[in-house]
């Protein structure tokens, strides 16, 4: 049975400012993959507010984006239901912390804000649900909290993070934050059991968050509360003032605060998470056709096994293949062997270096 949050509103941040270029050809800088369907009838985007519609729970979501995407994210929420308290366009990309920054400026001081990525995948959110009421009573302490992912493989691709004492009831002092580590670390860290990966999910108050950033990064605050104080406003749209923005520093949040800070926790939590990565993780992610193929669009596969196979406006047809992975639009084709999906971002050095439409351009849809 789910656990019954607090009643503590949470204001759902969601960071959404990611170019998706590793989902390439249908992920494009101009729509990338937080704004496309990729594991149901819902957007990524649309998926990660949905988590949080509950008016007992949560308010409304601040979104920080690129002003590229604002009216996409305004347009999408709003169909779906989730009309966004605020939309936030970054004058130009400094990484997490400031993103952040401005979401809790936004907010109200005493707000809980539960920041999370725009274009992730969580299967169990009755779970994710009960490890934020977890957090919440660290949280009205003042503390930083994190949510900690629980491995199931020796994963090269993510950070992880060391869970030291228990400090309350399902919450750990974070130990250490650790790079992603090769392939004989990660091994260790999953044997040893008191490793997580690192998801990017984050609830504190917005008022701790900034004192926080006063402490550990003062140039940062500076310019976020500078920024903030100029913007323009039209509607939800918030256009933070560009030239005191761009003189934030350009850090993450793990190094700008969660690192430095002493009183950062963690809940270690199993929840169905993805980062949806790479085309392999797609397939991992879903229903395949009793031989092994993960199918969308207007496929025709014959003894073909263990494919992924995605037709956006075209007919995609195979015969006598295996451990494929196949994506067409109407504008471009890229076959691959699975297990080799990361190879995309050679693909799109290519691509750059021709200065290649296709990179930039949503594929045309009707």
């Amino acid at each position: 049975m789910e656990i019954p949050i607090s009643t503590t509103l949470i204001t759902p941040v969601i960071l959404s400012g990611g170019s998706g270029t590793r989902l390439w050809p249908l992920s494009r800088s101009k729509r990338p993959k937080q704004l496309l369907a990729l594991t149901g009838s819902e957007t990524m985007l649309q998926m990660t507010a949905g988590r949080c519609v509950d008016g007992g729970r949560f308010g409304k979501p601040i979104i920080v984006t690129n002003a590229a995407h604002a009216d996409d994210i305004g347009a999408q929420l709003t169909a779906s239901g989730q009309a966004p308290a605020a939309i936030i366009t970054e004058p130009a990309g400094r990484n997490t912390a400031p993103a952040i920054a401005l979401a809790a400026i936004e907010a109200q001081p005493d707000a809980a804000l539960l920041v999370m990525p725009s274009d992730h995948v969580i299967r169990d959110v009755p779970a994710f649900h009960a490890a934020i009421e977890h957090a919440l009573p660290l949280v009205a302490e003042g503390w930083l909290v994190t949510f900690g992912i629980t491995p199931d493989a020796p994963e090269t691709g993510y950070g992880y993070i060391q869970r030291g004492e228990a400090i309350a009831n399902g919450v750990h002092r974070v130990a250490a934050f650790v790079e992603k580590p090769d392939r004989a670390r990660a091994e260790e860290y999953l044997a040893r059991g008191d490793y997580s990966w690192n998801g990017g999910i984050f609830l504190f108050r917005a008022d701790a968050y900034l004192a926080a950033l006063e402490r550990h990064a003062p140039a940062m605050a500076e310019a976020a509360r500078a920024s903030m104080a100029g913007a323009s406003r039209d509607g939800v749209v918030v256009t933070p003032e560009r030239e005191t923005f761009l003189g934030s520093p350009s850090e993450s949040i793990d190094y700008a605060i969660m690192e430095k800070d002493d009183r950062v926790a963690v809940v270690p939590v199993e929840m169905g998470w993805s980062d949806v990565g790479s085309w392999d993780a797609l397939h991992g992610l879903g229903d395949d056709d009793g031989a092994g193929n993960v199918i969308h669009g207007d496929v025709v596969a014959i003894d073909t096994s263990h494919c992924l196979i995605r037709g956006e406006g075209v007919v995609v047809t195979t015969v006598g293949v295996k451990d494929l992975i196949v994506v067409a639009t109407r504008d471009a084709v890229m076959i691959l062997p699975r297990g080799s999906s990361q190879e995309v971002k050679r693909v799109v050095e290519q691509l750059k270096a021709r200065a290649h439409i296709t990179l930039d351009t949503p594929f045309p849809v009707d």
